[in-house]
């Protein structure tokens, strides 16, 4: 089944000069091409590496301009290219589909997107939370499970536990078993507890004494840092030997001589690059199927910002992501 060609609104991006914000256009929208739906979007999941883009300070995955951003989204399936089998107009779904080089966005009312990296919406969750999902989901994903192989019974530390990456990682490897803990300034020590991890404040507490407290001074079998800097050097030396380094936010020089003499690995997690390549991108539809089954057991529930946006206000929701949001941070694009 196809759509018609139609016109759709949008919010466009026509300069990386600082101070740019979005411009309000009606955009042309052909009909799917073979391999993709289109998708009716509900929410738009807002990510830092969506704000860093429209600053123009990314420049591994910026479009070219004017562009539609927007990584996450959730939406409605209203019309399926050829070859498509996987999903039928009506499906509710969602996904990490676009906003990076040539891909369309999902600050719009519609767009066509890859089906291979899409799943179907977990029925338990409204489309503003299933758009706050897909690119911390997978991030964490990659990480504890395609490259640690997570198991029950390890201790798993999360640098950054109450971030967007962070707190779905606690949730992901708790629901596979493992002892999980976590590390977050002073105020969020609540919601790690919430999500399931034993809480660590990183401003009272040294690296060598909750290393002692947690492990006996072994050091942790896994640790996923989502922070960079300062904080992966420190995780360099708290992990145990033969054990596994996670980072999602390596983009500094490190010495990788604490982790060496632990004849550790160490692994560096970029959720982009199926998008970025073509390369994997069913897999990212095969990791949300199961970030699905999850969700729908009651094992992981996104954590939203309380705010509300619209396509109205989306500079706002952007500054709120930059400026350090509590919860994801969701753009309603069908109120």
């Amino acid at each position: 089944m196809t759509a018609l060609n139609r016109q759709m609104r949008a919010l466009v991006l026509d300069s990386y000069e600082e101070g740019t914000v979005f411009r309000e256009a009606l955009i042309n929208l052909p009909s799917p091409s073979a391999g993709q739906v289109q998708v009716k979007i509900f929410a738009s999941g807002v990510n830092p590496i969506d704000y860093k883009i429209r600053q123009g300070i990314a420049p591994y995955a910026m479009p070219e301009l004017p562009a539609v951003l927007g990584t996450d989204l959730a939406g409605e399936i209203v019309a399926i290219g050829d070859g498509v089998t996987d999903f039928a107009v009506g499906d509710a779904v969602y996904g990490l589909t676009g906003g990076v080089r040539g891909l369309q966005g999902s600050l719009a009312e519609y767009a066509n997107v890859d089906a291979e990296l899409l799943a179907l919406k977990p029925k338990n969750l409204s489309m503003r939370e299933a758009a706050a999902l897909p690119l911390v989901a997978l991030t964490a994903w990659e990480g504890l499970v395609d490259k640690a192989n997570v198991k029950a019974g390890q201790k798993v530390l999360i640098q950054g536990g109450a971030g967007g990456v962070g707190h779905v990682a606690v949730q992901i490897a708790k629901a596979l078993g493992a002892d999980v803990y976590a590390t977050a300034s002073t105020g969020k020590q609540e919601l790690l507890k919430a999500v399931g991890a034993t809480p660590i404040d990183y401003h009272t507490v040294n690296p060598a004494d909750y290393v002692d407290a947690y492990t006996q001074g072994k050091g942790f079998d896994i640790v996923y840092d989502t922070v960079g800097g300062s904080v992966l050097d420190a995780s360099l030396g708290i992990i145990a030997h033969y054990g596994h380094i996670l980072s999602c936010a390596a983009f500094d020089s490190h010495d990788l001589v604490p982790s060496s003499l632990r004849s550790a690995t160490l692994s560096a997690i970029f959720v982009l690059h199926p998008q970025l390549s073509g390369e994997g991108r069913k897999h990212h539809g095969d990791i949300l199927r199961q970030i699905t089954a999850l969700v729908e057991a009651g094992q992981i529930k996104p954590l939203l910002d309380p705010l509300r946006f619209s396509l109205d206000t989306a500079i706002d929701a952007h500054n709120a992501v930059e400026l350090g949001s509590m919860g994801k941070v969701v753009i309603d694009v069908i109120a």
